[in-house]
Formats: C-alpha cells, structure tokens, sequence
C-alpha cells in the first residue's frame, strides 16, 4: 500500500472510530416498568401496626458498557402513598411537609455486587435518600437479577428513622396514638432491559 492509499485509509478509519465513539461509550438507560415497581412502607404505633403504599413510583436504572449498574434514581410522589385510611395519609403528607418537600428520591452514589448464584446477585446501593426537607446517606443491601425477560429486577427492604430526616413521627387523637419512630420500606422494582 503506498503513503497515499495508506494516509487516506487510516484518515478514513480514526474519522469512523471517533464517530461511532459516543454510541459505543453511552450508558444504557432502562425505565422503571410501572406494573412491576412494588413499594411500601411499614411502621407501628402504640395502637396497631401500619402500611402504606407507593402508587406512583419513576425512575431511571443505568448501566455501563459491561451491564453492571451505575446510575440509580428513584422518585416517590409523597401524595401517592396510601393506607387505606384517609386520615393517617393525611396526616402523613402534613409530617412530610408536603407542599415544600412533594417527593422521596433516592439517587445512587456507589455500588458493590457479589454474585450468589447464577441468577442472584447480592447488590449494595448507596446513596442519598431525599425526604421531608432533609438528606441522609443510606446503604441498602439488595438482591438483584436479570428477569427472562431481559429486565433488571431490584428486591430488598431498609430500615429508616423518621428523626433522622427531621421528621416528627405522626401522632393521631390528640396525641394519643403515636407511630413509633422507625419504618421498613420494602420495595421490589423492575426496570425495563
């Protein structure tokens, strides 16, 4: 091959590389699959115990070139959790502070995953968890897997304190009925692969 034929070949092959570059080095992002994004809170209270659930659940899972995660964002509309019991969502939104705060979000800052099994993998979330005004770092152990159908599927639960956000745990009937300060948000979300 002379110079020529040669300088315009590799001309040709560096303008292919640094245009095919962006596609090859973009992280893959996957949607929430709303059926599946199953998330719900448990506390207690000296009368009896509670839960609530989250009906309006978004976000974002992302992943780098080798299909392990790297971006996590999940975002909870407080007005969407509910018990059942239009008074305790009630009061739960004014503990919230709902007007100035109007969601919980979660946002991924590093992860660590071990594999179980051939499906299973215990995956370690941290991150900033966003609630009532105020922001904690939070570790939550999962297990994660790829579903059949291609999707990322993320189980696991996390014990939280109220007070730690500032929040003041509700109470009901003249503070009679107070809920205790910690809660368990068990969740069990798939993102579309």
């Amino acid at each position: 091959m002379t110079t020529p034929k040669f300088l315009r070949f590799f001309i040709i092959l560096l303008i292919s590389i640094i245009l095919s570059t962006p596609s090859i080095l973009k992280a893959q992002s996957c949607p929430i699959v709303p059926f599946n994004a199953s998330i719900n809170v448990h506390g207690t209270s000296n009368v009896h115990d509670w839960d609530m659930k989250a009906t309006a659940v978004n976000g974002e899972l992302g992943l780098n070139g080798s299909k392990q995660i790297n971006t996590v964002l999940i975002k909870i509309d407080v007005k969407s959790l509910k018990s059942g019991n239009g008074i305790m969502d009630s009061k739960t939104y004014n503990a919230f502070d709902f007007k100035k705060n109007p969601y919980i979000v979660f946002q991924l800052t590093e992860m660590s995953q071990s594999k179980l099994s051939d499906n299973d993998s215990e995956i370690i979330l941290i991150g900033n968890l966003s609630f009532a005004g105020a922001t904690r770092k939070i570790s939550i152990k999962t297990i994660g897997k790829i579903t059949k159908l291609g999707d990322y599927q993320l189980k696991g639960s996390v014990p939280l304190k109220m007070t730690d956000f500032k929040m003041k745990p509700p109470t009901a009937m003249l503070g009679i009925m107070k809920t205790g300060d910690v809660v368990t948000i068990k969740f069990d979300v798939t993102f579309k692969g």
